[in-house]
């Protein structure tokens, strides 16, 4: 494989599933501290208050990203602790100035993401994303951000993932903050939107030229009959990319959705704001989803990936179901297929010409467990990690304008409604002491990393 020139490579995190901290140097809650302390919410009541403590051992983890030898590190910043109850909080705002300085310091890119799903929990109580003042005040978060960090983040990543925070939040429930109104997911997605676009409007007016801008959508790769197809990239893939794209809403997801709402929540102009200009579209990927029309009177299948809720997440898609694909499978129960992360590129590459791409996510959760000898062999995720990397070397190949490559995740972390249960990272957490500990996969990838995508030498990884 070959990479070109000045591709990143780098690793993620979000803030909620990391930091922990979560009541230390004025932070407020935030939808996932209340949601995670609800009582059957998360698995095994685990919760982010301590998470991996990174809050307080964020120095050692950047010594890791150094000795990986990545160029960049994609973190997400807490709105709850930098803006509790909307003022400043200089404790919270002064904490990610010394990340960003120590990630320079040690010649690693600062990728900030402003919104990884952990609305302050005041702003839910007043309306949350279907109340539209809740994108203005995402906006003045964003100024605030650009003012303190904007002179040294090299790209500004306005949303991780809205799809998730409308339709797991609002739609079907198993996400923060747990709501099961389809009008109100609709109305969500919307205000994400725009509050995207506000976002990135008022950024450019404070940070350094030279900062790129970008979001992250957790695109659904689908494979099946036509129809369901149409259906499901409507309001999980076209209801973001079409907007901020400049193509405004879809048609036929208005059509598909008239039963429930006439779309009156987006008013003149929305649009058009919506619709900021954007340097790089972050792009996650884990696997591909397989859809079909059902039938009505066989038991549905509900394989989509996400814990099954009171309602789908898939809003205007009820009569669509979502088969079972053949394994091998990822601890999560996702089928493991690098072909769709090269044609889910190709794809971007071929209807959003011109639109340069970044893999902001790609990773795979299995059960990983030290050896005897305190070694991580965790051989599954060294040939996810190397066949999906070499799919996007295709992709490239095949024209798609791909900028850089982030590894999921830099560590083990509470993985929202799995609590603990599910592992992503690199290097292994052992939550009791948060001892860290690199997986045969983080040798590797560093081993990658160093050879920018030539052969690598996978002997030390075991199956």
């Amino acid at each position: 494989m070959g990479f070109p020139e000045g591709f990143l490579w780098g690793t993620a995190t979000a803030s909620y599933q990391i930091e922990g901290a979560a009541a230390e140097d004025g932070r407020a809650p935030s939808v996932w501290d209340v949601f995670s302390r609800t009582p059957g919410k998360v698995l095994n009541g685990d919760t982010g208050d301590v998470a991996t403590d990174h809050y307080h051992r964020w120095r050692e983890d950047v010594a890791a990203m150094a000795r990986l030898g990545v160029g960049a590190y994609r973190f997400s910043i807490s709105w709850s602790r930098v803006l509790p109850g909307g003022a400043p909080n200089p404790k919270g705002i002064d904490f990610y100035s010394r990340l960003v300085d120590e990630l320079l310091d040690h010649g690693i890119a600062p990728v900030a993401t402003l919104y990884h799903w952990d609305l302050p929990q005041e702003l839910e109580d007043a309306g949350g994303w279907p109340a539209r003042d809740t994108a203005h005040r995402f906006a003045d978060y964003a100024e605030h951000m650009g003012r303190a960090l904007g002179d040294r983040v090299h790209t500004w990543t306005t949303l991780n993932e809205p799809w998730c925070s409308a339709f797991l939040g609002y739609a079907s429930g198993v996400h923060a903050p747990g709501r099961t109104d389809p009008v109100d997911a609709l109305k969500a997605a919307h205000h994400l939107n725009l509050g995207h676009g506000l976002a990135n409007r008022a950024l450019r007016g404070t940070v350094s030229p030279s900062a790129q801008h970008s979001v992250t959508l957790n695109l659904h790769h689908l494979r099946g009959e036509d129809e369901a197809v149409r259906r499901v990239d409507a309001v999980s893939n076209r209801v973001f990319l079409d907007p901020m794209l400049g193509r405004g809403y879809p048609a036929d997801l208005r059509d598909d959705t008239a039963g429930l709402t006439d779309w009156s929540f987006v008013r003149d102009g929305d649009e058009d704001a919506v619709a900021a200009p954007l340097d790089v579209l972050g792009v996650n990927y884990y696997s591909p989803t397989l859809v079909r029309t059902w039938d009505g009177t066989s038991p549905r299948e509900h394989a989509d990936g996400h814990r099954q809720g009171a309602a789908t997440p898939f809003v205007g898609c009820e009569d669509v179901e979502f088969a079972e694909q053949p394994g091998p499978y990822t601890a999560m129960g996702w089928p493991i297929d690098a072909t769709g992360m090269e044609e889910l590129l190709l794809r971007l590459h071929r209807e959003y010409p011109g639109t340069p791409l970044m893999v902001t996510e790609n990773g795979a959760a299995f059960d990983d467990e030290a050896a005897a000898d305190g070694g991580v062999r965790d051989g599954r995720r060294v040939a996810y990690l190397r066949d999906h990397i070499a799919a996007v070397g295709r992709a490239i190949d095949g024209g798609a304008d791909v900028r850089g490559y982030f590894a999921w995740s830099l560590l083990d972390n509470f993985e929202w409604a799995y609590g603990y249960s599910k592992r992503f990272g690199l290097i292994r957490v052992d939550y009791p002491t948060g001892e860290r500990t690199w997986k045969d996969s983080a040798f590797w990838y560093r081993d990658a990393i160093a050879a920018h995508g030539a052969t690598i030498d996978a002997s030390r990884s075991a199956e």
